[in-house]
């Protein structure tokens, strides 16, 4: 196997060197701030993350190669029921089977086979389920990312090699954007071979196009929204602590902490909506974003029937420490997680920390009430203008 792997990367470095990239430049100036968005969404991330970059349209041809006995070269697609086998050898030391496309679902609560595949995002589901026994996959560490990102692309692949296929069961000749933009264009041929994705396939634009499209219906019929909520996920959290095993830390088991997060989201969105914390609810609708730490997070917008009062803003938010007497747990909580630094000499390393002065702008003065901070007209149009700007760019 080691011989095979070898092989294979050589014939990589060969490809490579039949295509020598002189007028190539790749620079990475991390002292560099973006023209626009946050100074750190191109950080290096804090993860030891793994990532996988397909180029080129030949996406779904990732084969593996190996030497036969006969010295001759044979090609294992990633849909072979030997691709992870061979691909991950210290995981699947008895060659288990892995994934194929013919692999038919099984009617729950009987044997009997019923006329439909099975997925490779179900496949894969139920290889990362924890069980009563130890599920070994679940113990590779940074050997199960490289596992998890791998078969992913395999899903994508499979997903858009449908979506290839399929072209004419989608109906994209009623797109209405296909048409405008062959018709715009002086040269048709410059398009290529087009292939649309619907906007049900996750991350593609249409799809966020449709997403940013359905929020900004809220506000233009609604207004503004009463509430903006950021729920974020906490890695010390008991379901977490307790589903580690074997000297294992948060950042081995990204699918636990994207499961934990799920379910305690969706509780969360019940308590808020169907409780009625704040009062009747009549439209949210939220986001979840992942930290370079690895950590979920999501952005909650929440509108009430009832507006809220001025006077009602300090019956929601607080802020003041609670009284360690009378409320021991939420006081600890606020104490490790909402309190911000100390920084500036008392702790030089903090991020927050710009030529030696805190950029929150740390410490505060304390005031007695509440104040409730209105943009001026001049704000308002700095906004607007900034807003155009980046429309236009």
């Amino acid at each position: 196997m080691l011989h095979e792997n070898n092989h294979y990367v050589q014939k990589f470095k060969m490809a490579i060197d039949d295509n020598p990239t002189k007028d190539l430049q790749i620079v990475i100036k991390a002292d560099k701030k973006p023209i626009e968005g946050h100074e750190r969404v191109f950080n290096t991330p804090v993860l030891n993350e793994v990532a996988i970059i397909i180029a080129g349209n030949d996406f779904e041809k990732r084969d593996i190669v190996l030497t036969m006995p006969s010295n001759e070269l044979k090609n294992i697609c990633e849909t072979h029921i030997s691709y992870d086998a061979l691909q991950y050898p210290l995981m699947f030391a008895r060659g288990e089977d892995g994934y194929t496309i013919n692999i038919n679902q099984v009617e729950p609560g009987t044997s009997n086979q019923i006329n439909k595949m099975v997925s490779a995002m179900s496949f894969y589901a139920y290889r990362l389920m924890v069980r009563s026994t130890e599920n070994r996959l679940l113990n590779y560490r940074q050997l199960l990312h490289q596992y998890l990102v791998d078969m992913y692309a395999k899903i994508e692949a499979e997903r858009l090699l449908f979506i290839r296929l399929n072209q004419k069961k989608l109906r994209v000749d009623e797109y209405i954007h296909l048409k405008d933009a062959i018709t715009n264009d002086s040269d048709p041929a410059n398009h290529g071979k087009l292939v649309i994705l619907p906007s049900t396939f996750t991350g593609c634009p249409r799809n966020m196009n449709e997403y940013a499209q359905d929020a900004i219906t809220y506000v233009r019929h609604l207004g503004k929204p009463s509430l903006f909520i950021t729920y974020t996920f906490n890695p010390n959290c008991k379901e977490m602590t307790q589903n580690l095993t074997n000297g294992q830390s948060k950042t081995d088991r990204h699918d636990l902490v994207a499961r934990i997060f799920r379910q305690k989201l969706i509780k969360f969105m019940y308590v808020l909506v169907k409780g009625q914390v704040f009062g009747s609810v009549k439209y949210w609708l939220y986001s979840i974003e992942w930290q370079k730490r690895g950590l979920p997070h999501s952005h909650i917008l929440i509108w009430l029937t009832n507006t809220l009062r001025p006077n009602q803003i300090d019956d929601i938010i607080s802020a003041e420490i609670p009284n360690p007497s009378t409320d021991k747990n939420l006081y600890d909580i606020v104490i490790k997680n909402m309190v911000h630094g100390p920084c500036g000499a008392f702790n030089s390393l903090l991020p927050c920390l710009k030529e030696g002065n805190c950029s929150k702008m740390y410490p505060r003065q304390f005031i007695k009430e509440m104040q409730s901070v209105v943009p001026t007209k001049e704000a308002r149009r700095r906004r607007t203008n900034r807003n155009c700007e980046n429309e236009i760019r």
